[in-house]
């Protein structure tokens, strides 16, 4: 064994060994994992009144999600208003589809992607007009 692993497992020993002492960093002081106290257990308040569901009808939550969802933002059917009725009507909407609303946003429905220059052009700040300029080609 020569010299340099002689001081090699000394150093080694004594870093083992000075980790079993006490410092400051070790000896901090802690809570107390006895003291700790139980809350008290949760209580069904006693008037409940809950109806037992009726023979042979259908069972609540037999909906999928997504009608679920589609109720709870939308409602149920509705008819429509006066004014709603007013400006269908002007708009020669009886050709209408009435479920348009549905289908517009079904992954069948083909749309134009404009790209990102149309919608820098629609994000640009107003300006005043100085810079812009037309140019007529064959003029």
């Amino acid at each position: 064994m020569n010299r340099t692993t002689a001081i090699l497992a000394a150093s080694i020993l004594a870093t083992t060994l000075s980790a079993c002492g006490s410092n400051s960093l070790f000896s901090r002081d802690r809570p107390d994992e006895f003291a700790v106290s139980r809350q008290a257990p949760l209580v069904v308040p006693p008037d409940f009144s809950l109806t037992p569901p009726a023979p042979g009808a259908a069972r609540p939550g037999n909906e999928t999600t997504a009608e679920q969802t589609l109720k709870a933002l939308f409602g149920g059917d509705a008819p429509r208003s006066a004014a709603e009725t007013s400006i269908i009507g002007r708009a020669d909407g009886q050709r209408a589809d009435p479920g348009i609303r549905s289908s517009v946003g079904s992954p069948g429905t083909q749309v134009v992607d404009k790209g990102l220059v149309t919608r820098d052009i629609i994000f640009a700040p107003e300006g005043d007009g100085r810079d812009a300029s037309a140019a007529i080609p064959g003029a």
